[in-house]
Parts: structure tokens; C-alpha cells; sequence
């Protein structure tokens, strides 16, 4: 059937409710918006769904979330593990209580207990739980920092981790085998709860997770000396971070947290900024203002979902507040959990410092400095969870810190997805630490800077939105594959790694090798000078991304050749178009 047969089949299908119908005969008369919607099936991805809220099958709403849990609990079957439950949390997004209920009852129907959060909770507890409760896999409701109009669907298997292969294609595949939305299964809510197949979990998962973030912290001392000093200014941007961050914050000692009143409600609309992304400078606005009221030492917001964490940090000599990059934050955490874990109780032989591909290269510098392995994986945290789990398996390894350049990370291993509420706790202690050394933040990336090079990373998302946009997107991985410059920016390309091909290739000599990582749609230029672009479609929206490093002899320096790359991506994406 075209696009068309489908539409006129969902407005006249008994199946489909009189609301969704009502939505459909809205649009009777836009083509274009008939065809978006009905062009292709929401696609059941590596990272789940993704998309617009709204009836038809490329949108998110009850019935393409039925059909993507109907193919989830067909593996689960297979697989011979139905008995272990599946939990699932939801964000404070449209619809989110509404899909996670409709996920729960198409497994009931399908005969796997689900455990469902009473209330919305952050993504990071949403794996923990996984773990403490022994399920099979999990289902996350949220669309992270996307804008109002989107929602998502993430699915984890039992190590806690996003899927990974097999699973993310076997999964897929059972998704994609669910052709008749009418035949997927489900059941009354009060008829699941009385077989025992839909249970709410709560304040118990709570106390646990909190628990385990606890004894991540590594210096008491410094929290019990200055930690009622500390000013905190700290956002949950309308999202599910408010009562766990402020938690486990009081719990620790930080008595001064101020929260941004017209951010801390949950909120869908998202009313006071035009996208819940921590990266952006507006998400900050209010944060800033009032931390400029009181005078505070640092400023942090974690995005809807709690998994990244955006940070300022106050510049004691000039009195400003500084944004730290995902990349930034990172690196600081990363250098004070290895360094302090080797000064309070040693680092272990095989001790693992894991980032992602297109994270700073100053990670490398870190990892080389406490002589500990540094560890790449592909894009997406649940590479770095993949790798966690291989340690445990095999005994080889010891998972130190894991972070990537989207603002997120994760300390400890209660978790296998970043965690902006463990990142939040770890670095007030750092700012504890340092204030007993008579130091800021500011003053520790400094001394980073100072210690390993002036790395200074970037990235821009190209949105490319509809049909055309993606074949758009389609096209410029092509031309940047089929012809790689040589030259970006002044900086020479020395070698090319095309992750699709799994090749690396050597421009001096021409000497093609592995990459040593699975195939992904991602290619990565290495240049002269410490310098790197790498380019790769989003897996979540519709942008194609340009990450990009130097290192300068100096802040100034580094900024400078920074905004030149900047300014030489935007005319290579000029040259494509």
C-alpha cells in the first residue's frame, strides 16, 4: 500500500480510536503532511524510537508504540527469558505516563511482568533498576533534550546497557516483523495488576540507587569542611532531575542549593526555553541570573531525562561564569576521580579510562599522565556500557570513568547509561576539593589546560529535516567518502578512517588498515597538529554532525584556531549544497 491506502485504512479501521481519527481528518486536505506521516513506519532504530508525537505510522503515539513493544516481548520470548520482567520509567513529556502504560500492558498481554515507576524518573535509575530487579531488558519513555513536539522510546537488555548487537538487531527485526497494527496484543490495566504481570516500583528503587551514588564519593573530608559553604545553583529544566539531584546533594552536605523556581516543576511544554538542551546557552538564562544573586561558586542543569549534566563554573579573578563544554566537564571529572582514586587507595593495573570517538583528545592526555589504558568505543553511551560488561565477564579491566562529548557520563557502575545525577554529586565534591586547596573549578581546568595542552573540541549539527533532508544527509556522507580532502583548515589530513568500510587509510603511504571497532556510518579525518573532524548522521534526529579538535599554545590560541574550524566546516557543508 502507498502512503495514501495506509491513511485512508487508519481513518477507517475500527482499531484506530475516534481521537486519532479525528487528528487524521484534520489533515485531509495537506498532501505533504498525509505523506509525512504516513510515508514510512517511525523506524524501530538502534537507540529505539524517536520522532513527532501525533497519529501515523511515523509519528509517536499509542499504536507505534504498541507495535515497537509487541516486536520487543517477541525477543523476549525467543529468547527464553520472559520470566525476568521488564521494567520501564518515563520522562515528564507529553504522553510519556500514557506510553509507558501502553508498553506495560502489551507485555502483560504477551505474558512478561512489567515494572513500572509510579511516577517520572531519571534515565540513569530507569537502568540501575534494570539490574537491581533482574530484568530482561527495560524501556525508557523520553526524547532526551528534544524540543516539546517529540517523544521517544529507548530499550535496555539485562546488563543495564542501551542494546547492543545481537540484540539491537534481533530486536529490530522482530519490529519490523509486526505488520498489522490491529493483531499486536494487549490488556486491561486492573486485569494485569490482579495476575501480577503490571507492578509499580518506587521509593525502593530510590533508596537503592541513591545509595550506590553515594559511595562513589571519594573525599568526605572536603564536603564535611567546605560543603556548607559551597553556593549550588542547579535547574532541572522542567525534567525528572529536581528530587534525586536535590537528594542526594542535602544527604551529602550541600546545604546551599538554590533551585530555579520556574524550572523546577516537571513540565512538558518546557515553557521557559525553546529546547531543554543543556548544551545551549538560553537553557542557562534563569540559572545564571540567579546565580548571580547569590553569588554562587557553580551552576549545573541536567537536561528532561537526567542523563547530561551542563555546567558554569565561576572565574574567582574576573567574577564571571564560564561554560564548560560536554567535553570539558568530562575531562575535569575524569581527572579528578583517577586522581584522586590513585592518591586515596591506588589505581589498579588494568584501570580503563573509556571515551567515544569523537570526544576530546585530552582524554588520551589524561589517560596517558596517570598511565592508565585509554579505551575508544563508537559513538553512544551504551558502547562504553558494552564495555563494562566485557570487563566483568572476563576479569580483564577495571572501568575507571567513561564519559562522551555530549555531556555525559558515568562514575561507578551501578549504572550502564550516563548519569547527570551522579555527575551532578561528583562534581560539587570536586568543587569541595578544590576550595580546601584554595581552588576553583575554573582554577583545576586551568591547571589541566596547563598540564596537558590547550585541547579545545567543538561540533555542529547540520538539521536536514523530511524526506529531502535525508537524503540529503545521505548524500554529503557519500561525496565526503568517494573524495576526502586532504586538507582542512591549514591542518593536513595524515589518515582517514572510514567506519562504514572499516578502513583506516594512510595518506602518506597509502597503507589501509582496521579500525578495530564495528561498522557505523561515521568518518573521521586525524590532521597534522593534534588536529580531527570527524562527521556522522545523528541516530536520533535529523542533523548531520561535525565534530571537530585542536590544541593551541595557548586558551587564546586554541579559541582561535577553534573558530577557524569552525568557520572551515561551515564552508565545506557550503561546497556540498
Amino acid at each position: 500500500m502507498n502512503y495514501k491506502d495506509i491513511y485512508n485504512e487508519w481513518l477507517n479501521n475500527p482499531y484506530f480510536d475516534e481521537e486519532t481519527k479525528k487528528e487524521l481528518r484534520s489533515i485531509a486536505e495537506d498532501e505533504n503532511d498525509i505523506k509525512e506521516r504516513f510515508y514510512m513506519d517511525l523506524e524501530f532504530g538502534t537507540a529505539g524510537l524517536r520522532g513527532i508525537i501525533g497519529a501515523g505510522t511515523n509519528r509517536m503515539n499509542i499504536y507505534t508504540v504498541r507495535k515497537a513493544t509487541q516486536g520487543l516481548a517477541n525477543y523476549i520470548l525467543q529468547s527464553g527469558k520472559a520470566d525476568q520482567g521488564v521494567a520501564i520509567a518515563f520522562d515528564s513529556r507529553r504522553m510519556s505516563p500514557e506510553f509507558a502504560d501502553e508498553a506495560a500492558l502489551c507485555l502483560a498481554a504477551n505474558g512478561i511482568k512489567a515494572y513500572v515507576f509510579e511516577s517520572l524518573r531519571p534515565t540513569p535509575e530507569l537502568s540501575f533498576a534494570v539490574r537491581e530487579l533482574k530484568c530482561v531488558a527495560g524501556i525508557n519513555i523520553t526524547a532526551s533534550h528534544n524540543p516539546p513536539e517529540y517523544n521517544g522510546y529507548k530499550v535496555y537488555w539485562e546488563d543495564g546497557a542501551q542494546i547492543t548487537p545481537p540484540h539491537d538487531t534481533g530486536i529490530m527485526n522482530e519490529v519490523k516483523a509486526v505488520t498489522d497494527y490491529a493483531a499486536v496484543k494487549t490488556m486491561d490495566k486492573q486485569e494485569a495488576v490482579k495476575q501480577g504481570l503490571y507492578q509499580q516500583i518506587g521509593a525502593e528503587i530510590d533508596d537503592k540507587y541513591i545509595e550506590e551514588l553515594k559511595k562513589q564519593v571519594i573525599h568526605w573530608d572536603s564536603i564535611e569542611a567546605v560543603g556548607k559553604e559551597l553556593k549550588i545553583v542547579y535547574t532541572p529544566l522542567h525534567g525528572t532531575g529536581n528530587l534525586p539531584a536535590r537528594r542526594v546533594l542535602k544527604e551529602l552536605g550541600f546545604e546551599n542549593v538554590y533551585v530555579v523556581p520556574q524550572q523546577e516543576l516537571p513540565d512538558g511544554e518546557f515553557p521557559t526555553v525553546s529546547y531543554p538542551n543543556p548544551e545551549a546557552a538560553e537553557a542557562f538564562e534563569l540559572a545564571l541570573k540567579l546565580a548571580k544573586e547569590k553569588d554562587a561558586d557553580l551552576v549545573l542543569a541536567t537536561d528532561p531525562d537526567a542523563d547530561r549534566l551542563g555546567v558554569y563554573v565561576k572565574d574567582a579573578a574576573s567574577g564571571e561564569y564560564i561554560s564548560l563544554t560536554g567535553n570539558m566537564s568530562g575531562c575535569l571529572l575524569a581527572d579528578y576521580e583517577i586522581s584522586q582514586r590513585k592518591a586515596t587507595k591506588g589505581l589498579p593495573e588494568d584501570g580503563v579510562l573509556i571515551k567515544t570517538i569523537v570526544t576530546s583528545n585530552m582524554a588520551d592526555a589524561i589517560a596517558k599522565y596517570y598511565g592508565v589504558e585509554l579505551m575508544e568505543v563508537l559513538t553512544g553511551f551504551k558502547f562504553i556500557g558494552q564495555r563494562i560488561l566485557n570487563f566483568e565477564n572476563t576479569g580483564k579491566g577495571s572501568y575507571l570513568f567513561g564519559f562522551e562529548e555530549s555531556y555525559g557520563c558515568l562514575i561507578g557502575t551501578h549504572a550502564r547509561d550516563k548519569d547527570a545525577i551522579v555527575a551532578t554529586m561528583a562534581l560539587c565534591e570536586a568543587a569541595a576539593y578544590y576550595k580546601t586547596k584554595n581552588m576553583t573549578l575554573w582554577d583545576a581546568m586551568i591547571a589541566m589546560y596547563e598540564r596537558y595542552g590547550y585541547y579545545l573540541d567543538g561540533v555542529q549539527s547540520v538539521t536536514m529535516k523530511g524526506i529531502e533532508g535525508l537524503a540529503k544527509i545521505q548524500e554529503i556522507m557519500a561525496t565526503l567518502r568517494e573524495n576526502p580532502p586532504k586538507e582542512i583548515c591549514g591542518y593536513q589530513v595524515t589518515s582517514f578512517r572510514d567506519y562504514q568500510k572499516d578502513e583506516v587509510t594512510e595518506l602518506a603511504t597509502g597503507k589501509v588498515g582496521s579500525t578495530g571497532l564495528p561498522k557505523s556510518n561515521v568518518l573521521y579525518f586525524d590532521m597534522t597538529d593534534n588536529a580531527w573532524m570527524c562527521v556522522r548522521p545523528s541516530g536520533t534526529e535529523p542533523k548531520v554532525k561535525f565534530y571537530y579538535g585542536v590544541v593551541g599554545s595557548s586558551l587564546e590560541d586554541a579559541r582561535k584556531r577553534s573558530q577557524d574550524m569552525a568557520a572551515a566546516v561551515t564552508e565545506l557543508v557550503k561546497s556540498m549544497e
